[in-house]
């Protein structure tokens, strides 16, 4: 049967009771080394000053790269025939149109960047492609 007392907690690691003579096996010194202020009973590191260059060292770098320029947003070709009604302006700034999908109305569109595939979908519709800036 199962009891309170018979439980046990795997995550409970048990404290190293340092310092309690020879005979514990972490006597003596203890880990704390022989003579100085850290050697004693409430001796701590006190105020360290570095320099720069250590300051520096300790700090973990960054892992890879971020680019402080925005990415234009993506819409495809079918995205555009369903939304948008035959012989009217697209204008979508900050996006750029990609090739996927067919596209069969014709369609003035305005936007950052297009595909070499929607510009020539476009195109073939009979619509225009006109690149504009982003937002």
């Amino acid at each position: 049967m199962l009891t309170l007392n018979k439980l046990k907690n795997k995550n409970y690691k048990k404290s190293v009771r340092v310092g309690r003579g020879n005979g514990s096996g972490i006597g003596t010194y203890s880990g704390r080394g022989l003579k100085g202020q850290k050697s004693r009973s409430g001796g701590k590191g006190g105020l360290k000053l570095m320099g720069l260059k250590q300051t520096f060292k300790k700090i973990h770098k960054a892992a890879g790269f971020v680019s402080p320029y925005k990415k234009d947003l993506i819409i495809n070709l079918n995205d555009l025939e369903k939304k948008y009604s035959a012989n009217s302006k697209v204008n979508l700034p900050g996006y750029k149109i990609l090739g996927t999908g067919k596209l069969t109305k014709k369609l003035t569109v305005y936007a950052s960047a297009y595909s070499k595939n929607a510009l020539d979908s476009i195109n073939k519709a009979g619509g225009k492609a006109i690149t504009c800036g982003k937002k």
